[in-house]
C-alpha cells in the first residue's frame, strides 16, 4: 500500500480534525464526516492494476468467421472492463492453428474446439490450460437447393470445400466423410477454403458443397442465403458413427439439432435439422499470468450478453458449465474466478 502521507484524503482528514475543535465545526456532523473520509481511504484500492497490463495476443479464425467476429467483440469489451490491456487479435485457420499459437507462446489466449484440443499432440501441448467452456460449434454441409447431395454419401466424386488444413472444420470434415464411407483424399475433390471463400465460390458454382462448423448463425451462411437458394444437408445420422470409430476426440461430438430459425431463407424451410456439435473452448498456457487470467476469464463471463447481442451463440454460455473445459485442466486464475463468484 502507498505511504499514508501521500494520500490526499489522511490529509484533509488531519484539516477537518482540526476545524472539528472550531465553534462552526463542533457538533456530530464534523464527526461523522472524518469518519466517512477515514474509512474511504481505509478501502482505497491498494493498486490501480490488478492485473499486469500490456498488449496480449488472441488467435482467432478465419475472415467472416465466428471466432473472428467474437474476438472483435471480445477485443473492444476488454478495452472497456480492463484499463491498459490490449487484446492483439491475430487471424488463423481454426482450431488446431490457435493451439499451436498459444503453445507456442506467440498468443496468450485462443479459442478451440474440444475435439482439436483432445488431437493436438504438438510441442508443449501440456502446458495448455482452459478458461471456459463458450458455446457449441454445429456442423453444417451446405449446398444449393437444388443439388442432388441429400446425404454425406452423396458427394462422392464431388468438389467440396472441406475447410483450410490446420481448421477444426476440416478436422471433422474427414472424421464425417470417413463414418460416411468416403475417402477424403479421393472419394472427393477437396478444396481447403475458409468459409468466406467457400461461401463465394458455392454461389459462383465453383464447387458442389462446403462443409463448416460455426455457431449458429454463421453471417456468411446467412448472407450466402440471400443470395442463393441453399439447403442444408442433414448430419446426425453419423453421429453414433463418429463414437463407434473412436479415436482420440470423439467423445467431444454429440447429435445436435439446428433450429429451424438458424438460417430462415435456408431450404428446407421452417424445418429443424439434425447435426454434430462440438463445444468451444477459450485456451491459454499454464505461465500466463495468474492474475490477468483471472480478470480475462471475469471479462469473457461479463461480456456474454453484449457479444451475444451479435455473436448469438454467445449467448448460450452459461456460468454453471463454463467451468467445465474437459479435455484441459482449469487454469488456477480461472480456478480463482469462478471461486469468487460461486453462490
Amino acid at each position: 500500500m502507498a505511504d499514508s502521507a501521500s494520500r490526499p484524503l489522511p490529509r484533509l482528514a488531519a484539516v477537518l480534525r482540526d476545524r472539528a475543535s472550531s465553534r462552526l465545526w463542533r457538533g456530530g456532523t464534523a464527526l461523522v464526516l472524518v469518519a466517512a473520509l477515514l474509512l474511504g481511504w481505509w478501502l482505497w484500492p491498494s493498486s490501480p492494476a490488478p492485473y499486469p497490463r500490456g498488449t496480449v495476443g488472441f488467435a482467432t479464425g478465419v475472415p467472416r468467421g465466428v471466432y473472428e467476429r467474437y474476438g472483435q467483440l471480445l477485443q473492444a469489451y476488454v478495452h472497456r472492463a480492463m484499463p491498459g490491456v490490449g487484446l492483439r487479435l491475430d487471424a488463423s485457420e481454426g482450431s488446431p492453428d490457435n493451439l499451436q499459437k498459444v503453445a507456442s507462446g506467440r498468443d496468450s489466449f485462443a479459442i478451440a474446439t474440444a475435439d482439436a484440443v483432445a488431437t493436438y499432440s504438438g510441442p508443449d501441448r501440456a502446458r495448455l490450460r482452459g478458461i471456459a467452456r463458450l458455446y457449441d460449434d454445429y456442423m453444417q454441409l451446405v449446398v444449393p437447393a437444388d443439388s442432388p447431395v441429400h446425404n454425406v454419401a452423396d458427394l462422392k466424386g464431388r468438389t467440396v470445400s472441406v475447410g483450410q488444413p490446420l481448421s477444426g472444420v476440416n478436422l471433422v470434415t474427414e472424421r464425417l466423410l470417413a463414418a460416411a464411407g468416403l475417402d477424403p483424399e479421393h472419394d472427393i475433390h477437396p478444396v481447403p477454403l475458409g468459409i468466406g471463400d467457400a461461401v463465394d465460390a458455392l454461389r459462383d458454382g465453383r464447387i458442389d458443397a462446403l462443409f463448416w462448423s460455426g455457431g449458429l448463425p454463421t453471417a456468411a451462411v446467412d448472407d450466402l442465403s440471400h443470395q442463393l437458394r441453399i439447403r442444408l444437408v442433414p448430419l446426425g445420422q453419423l453421429a453414433e458413427r463418429l463414437h463407434l470409430d473412436g479415436g482420440e476426440g470423439a467423445a467431444a461430438y454429440r447429435a445436435a439439432v439446428m433450429p429451424a430459425d438458424a438460417y430462415p431463407e435456408a431450404q428446407p424451410a421452417n424445418t429443424p435439422v439434425s447435426t454434430v456439435a462440438v463445444a468451444n473452448l477459450m485456451v491459454t498456457r499454464n505461465d500466463t499470468d495468474t492474475r490477468l487470467v483471472q480478470a480475462m476469464t471475469r471479462a469473457v463471463i461479463d461480456s456474454r450478453d453484449a457479444i451475444g447481442s451479435e455473436v448469438h451463440a454467445a449467448q448460450l454460455m452459461d456460468l454453471r458449465t463454463a467451468i467445465y473445459t474437459d479435455p484441459l485442466q482449469l487454469h488456477e486464475g480461472a480456478r480463482r474466478y469462478y471461486a469468487s463468484v460461486k453462490p
